[in-house]
């Protein structure tokens, strides 16, 4: 808004001079007389002979006082703007590039911005769970097929549909467990078709869980029983330190990790320093050395390491 400019009052007239005090009025006709030599105008009495002079000073000191208040709002007006410029620029994106990353370890999803905030991870919810509806075409191209659902339990801020996508982009990505060419995999939403099924639990209701088919997990990691895969959900909101790769690829690790369980494979050993972590390695517990990796086929053959007894 452009600032309103001062209000400039009529200047006020002079008064009338008093008598013997100002310069008379000359003749009609013969205009005003020369002053005296070496007398110039006499100096007119205080606060009336200098009014006239005051009241042009003061409209000139206006003129330049409004000029100035123009120059100094155009410059703040620069500044601001320049501000606004400098506060407004996005920074360089960071590098996709994750140092060490193999080529094609990324996970589900590994293709997303950036991730958001972190936010509260409760730690227990209701107990109950709720099941993804509806199901998937059948992916892979022979062998058993093995029919899987997805349930979320309720009170932990999580969409069941959208958990059961990312469970679904895994298992049927050509990079996972289908690469064999033996095995097939659907996910179904009726309890009696399922083989086995897919939970997203808090961390005290995955403790009490896996504890009920003797695994300790003390609230930290997930597990596998016969049956179910159950996914901690702090570890699937947060990773682990110093995982190495974005969360998306843990993501991924996790879920090929516990239905490599499910389909009858157990924990394997880091193969060497700088090398790629094989998915049944207990990534959770630390790389050893390894890299990240989600994915039990790399390059089109199965990755393992030695076996864990």
């Amino acid at each position: 808004m452009t600032p309103s400019s001062p209000y400039d009052p009529p200047s006020p007239q002079p008064p009338g001079r008093t008598v013997g005090l100002g310069r008379p009025n000359p003749p009609t006709g013969l205009g005003r007389p020369n002053p005296p030599t070496g007398l110039g105008r006499p100096d007119p009495p205080a606060g009336l002979g200098r009014r006239r002079l005051d009241t042009a000073l003061g409209r000139t000191g206006r003129r330049r006082w409004r000029i100035g208040l123009v120059g100094l709002v155009l410059l703040l007006a620069a500044a601001v703007g320049v501000a606004v410029a400098r506060t407004g620029a996005s920074p360089p994106a960071p590098s996709d590039a994750v140092q060490g990353r193999l080529p094609d370890a990324g996970g589900a999803g590994a293709h997303a911005g950036t991730p958001a905030p972190p936010h509260a991870v409760p730690s227990v919810g209701a107990g109950r769970f709720a099941v993804a509806v509806g199901g998937t075409s059948v992916h892979g191209d022979d062998g058993p097929l093995r029919r899987y659902r997805v349930a979320v339990e309720k009170g932990t801020g999580q969409d069941v549909d959208a958990f059961a996508a990312s469970v679904d982009e895994t298992l049927a990505d050509p990079r996972s467990w289908i690469a064999s060419g033996d095995l097939r995999v659907q996910r179904v939403a009726d309890e009696a078709e399922a083989d086995f099924t897919v939970y997203l639990a808090t961390p005290v209701t995955s403790e009490r869980m896996c504890a009920e088919g003797g695994l300790s997990t003390e609230g930290y990691t997930s597990c596998r029983l016969p049956g179910q895969v159950i996914i901690n959900l702090a570890r699937w909101m947060e990773a682990v330190p110093d995982y190495g790769a974005p969360l998306s690829v843990y993501r991924t690790y996790v879920v090929n990790h516990e239905v490599g369980h499910e389909f009858g494979e157990g924990h394997e050993a880091c193969p060497g320093p700088g090398r790629p972590a094989p998915v049944m390695q207990q990534q959770t517990y630390g790389l050893e050395g390894c890299l990240a990796n989600a994915w039990p086929y790399v390059d089109g053959r199965r990755y393992a390491g030695e076996i864990v007894p």
